[in-house]
């Protein structure tokens, strides 16, 4: 039915919610819904199996676009009753998403009509350029001739991403009438921003009835007869210059050869192990579909449903992650965040000069206040992430002249780290939020209670995190690298001297001989938070702990109370706030595996880094897709059982997508030099559910590889299959 055609204003909430509002509630979960995704571009959408958006407190589905629900409620009837999930599949590619549906048992006044399994729909679903497309195909098996009515409600809410999060407010803005034509419908709503969001739906056919929220159609089928009925939504109306069939076609074309043209970049990967292979296609489509292109290149946005923006960190490591075999990403990511760099001082933003990117959203609420991300500054580790991965850069690709348009922001950053990383001139980068509304932690593990003592006490602040001084030990060491590429000699000699002190000072803060290991931080007293934590592997990662401090790290880490035996744990389980369900104090997350599993090969214990890529590959055997998601739960691994799930962990999410990519990398001992066109493997090591790995197209300077790696005996050997230009390989051990 059809509401009254006047101004409708949205109820108010409660009042706001305190700051740790931010952090994503557990109202729902992810993983009973096993939701089925899409993304393009800044739209992403998330399904129900059938296909349909099932809205209600804490649903995360829905039609989203630039932080804003444009769809809350999409649902496909036949003869008023829901159909039945046959399967529910998304290509490989992510490029679709097709949900096989048939009939129940369908009555008319309690009489047969239909029996069950007699009628097929299927659904085709994608995202291309802030549009929903979708194609029901609708199928008679019945050997008679069949009268169906298919019936399609929707909704739009237009909440605010993070409302939909669990965030309240006050006030909203007005959502208006709905204007309905003969075979257009669109939604609208003015928010308190000033813009006016609307989302528009068309229909091919003609529906035979539509109103504000509901679509009807009823189709005649023959024996074996079929109906195709497209429907459009878009978050951006425009003019119609194609009808709903032409427009599904000329996007799908358009939609896969974007997604196949992107990541023919990357280096191609294929292995002795179907399954791998299998999870290898999953984590490189999912890197391309959360790939974004801005006006500096490709950005990856850090994952789906709540983090599908910009994140400094998170597109940061996931760039690391992928700089082997698509450079192009880092590029996008480094032009990105170099562009957005804040330059004042800007408290509501907790910003500074020099301070790479935290957050950027696009939301009501960010534009209004109401939530501090519009452009949000407060992460402690993007800055220093920042001009390492303008180094490993340089050392992948040999672009001087890229580095030296980026010399006047990578020395913004350095003055950033010297002038306000560190508050208290001790020689360590420590954090503290420039306002009550801004994150309480601000490092990676940004939980508000993942920083504490041994006792599980919360550390005050300002709170210097171990892997934070890690990352600054990086960052000198890759901007003195830099400079002397670009003739700064001078400039390079003083970065190294500051890289060498701050490790001295660093082992003497931060090593702990009793606890074997690095603690977790460094209070606002500068007392010591004598907790073992993954957080200590970052070290071995950047370089920065001592090499005799290496093997007793390892051992930590791979121990019984940190190792589950799918992966490390964030904090082990003999410590105090351990909790293998909590978000940041027990749980596994891929990402940070793979940067340990990095910090290992780094110092030579190879095969314990392969140790980690297969408890991670395991993981994954049990996981929807082969997907591996933000996070899992820390229990202890159990014969012929799989991991445990966290309830709302998103996937894709991109540094987990591209978690086994760098573990390859990092078992392969996998480095590049430039100058000479050549390509390095140093100790490399299978992991036992691989037997021969080729990479083809394995690109350095002006030349290319295929290359194939296999065991001999207790080695692996190398062999270069093709090469395409002046390039060579050098194997050490």
């Amino acid at each position: 039915m059809s509401e009254p055609a006047e101004e409708r204003v949205a109820p108010k909430t409660r009042s706001s919610a305190p700051p740790t509002q931010f952090y994503i509630p557990a109202a729902a979960s992810l993983q009973e819904r096993r939701p089925r995704t899409l993304k393009h571009g800044d739209t992403f959408a998330v399904f129900d199996h059938n296909g349909d958006v099932v809205s209600g407190p804490g649903s995360p589905e829905g039609l989203f676009h630039r932080d804003t629900r444009h769809l809350s409620h999409l649902h496909l009837a036949i003869c008023d009753a829901r159909p039945m999930l046959l399967s529910s599949m998304l290509r490989d590619d992510n490029a679709t998403l097709t949900c096989d549906l048939t009939n129940p048992d369908l009555y008319e006044d309690e009489r047969p009509l239909i029996g069950h399994d007699l009628i097929h729909i299927r659904r085709s679903k994608f995202l291309w350029n802030a549009s929903c497309f979708e194609r029901l195909t609708i199928r008679n098996f019945d050997r008679r001739r069949c009268g169906i009515r298919l019936t399609v409600d929707f909704a739009a809410d237009f909440a605010d991403l993070f409302e939909v999060r669990g965030s309240r407010r006050e006030n909203r803005g007005t959502l208006h009438p709905a204007e309905v034509g003969q075979d257009t419908v669109t939604l609208a709503y003015s928010g308190l921003d000033g813009r006016r969001r609307e989302t528009q739906l068309r229909f091919e056919p003609t529906p035979t009835r539509l109103e504000e929220g509901c679509a009807v159609f009823d189709l005649d089928l023959a024996p074996q007869g079929q109906a195709t009925v497209f429907v459009e939504i878009r978050c951006e109306p425009e003019p119609d210059r194609r009808t709903p069939c032409e427009q599904f076609f000329v996007a799908l074309r358009d939609a896969r050869r974007a997604l196949r043209n992107a990541s023919s970049r990357a280096t191609a990967i294929d292995t002795s192990n179907q399954l791998f292979n299998e999870s290898v296609r999953r984590a490189v489509s999912d890197l391309y579909m959360l790939i974004t292109e801005v006006p500096e290149g490709p950005y990856p946005y850090a994952g789906i449903p709540w983090f599908s923006t910009v994140f400094g960190r998170d597109g940061i490591i996931t760039a690391m992650q992928t700089l082997w075999m698509d450079p192009a990403v880092s590029l996008g990511v480094l032009g990105h965040l170099a562009a957005n760099q804040a330059e004042t001082e800007d408290d509501a933003a907790d910003g500074e000069p020099g301070k790479i990117l935290h957050e950027l959203r696009y939301g009501e609420m960010a534009m209004l206040g109401e939530v501090p991300f519009r452009r949000y500054y407060g992460s402690i580790d993007s800055t220093p992430l920042f001009v390492m991965l303008a180094g490993a850069y340089l050392e992948r690709t040999g672009d001087e002249a890229l580095l030296a348009g980026l010399w006047p922001n990578i020395e913004r950053a350095l003055g950033w780290i010297d002038d306000y990383g560190d508050r208290d001139d001790d020689g360590f980068v420590e954090y503290g939020r420039r306002r009550p509304e801004g994150l309480i932690n601000q490092g990676w593990k940004d939980s508000h209670d993942s920083i504490f003592h041994e006792d599980g006490a919360l550390a005050r602040g300002p709170i210097a995190l171990v892997e934070v001084q890690a990352y600054v030990y990086g960052a000198k060491r890759a901007a003195a690298a830099i400079a002397r590429r670009l003739g700064r000699a001078e400039r390079a000699d003083a970065l190294d001297g500051e890289a060498e002190a701050l490790r001295r000072a660093f082992d003497a803060a931060f090593w702990d001989e009793a606890l074997g290991t690095y603690v977790l931080a460094l209070d606002g007293d500068k007392r010591p938070c004598r907790v073992n934590s993954s957080n200590a592997g970052h070290a071995l990662f950047t370089g920065i702990a001592l090499p005799e401090r290496a093997p007793a790290v390892v051992a930590n880490l791979m121990g019984s109370a940190s190792f589950s035996g799918w992966g490390v744990r964030t904090i082990a389980a003999s410590e105090a706030r351990y909790n293998p369900v909590s978000y940041h104090n027990g749980s596994v997350w891929p990402h940070d595996n793979a940067l340990i599993a990095a910090g290992f090969a780094r110092y030579g214990f190879t095969r314990e880094a392969a140790r980690v890529f297969e408890g991670l590959f395991d993981a994954s055997m049990y996981i929807d897709l082969r997907r591996l998601p933000e996070l899992f739960c820390g229990f202890v691994r159990q014969r012929s059982q799989g991991p445990t799930f966290y309830p709302v962990a998103c996937a894709p999410q991109a540094w987990a997508a591209v978690a086994p990519l760098y573990l390859l990398q990092s078992c392969l001992g996998l480095g590049f030099d430039p100058a000479t066109c050549t390509v390095t493997f140093t100790r490399p090591a299978l992991p036992a559910f691989l037997d021969r790995t080729v990479l083809r197209g394995l690109a350095v300077g002006s030349g290319e590889l295929d290359v194939l790696l296999h065991r001999a005996g207790a080695e692996v050997a190398v062999h270069v299959l093709s090469r395409r230009g002046d390039v060579r390989v050098i194997t050490t051990s």
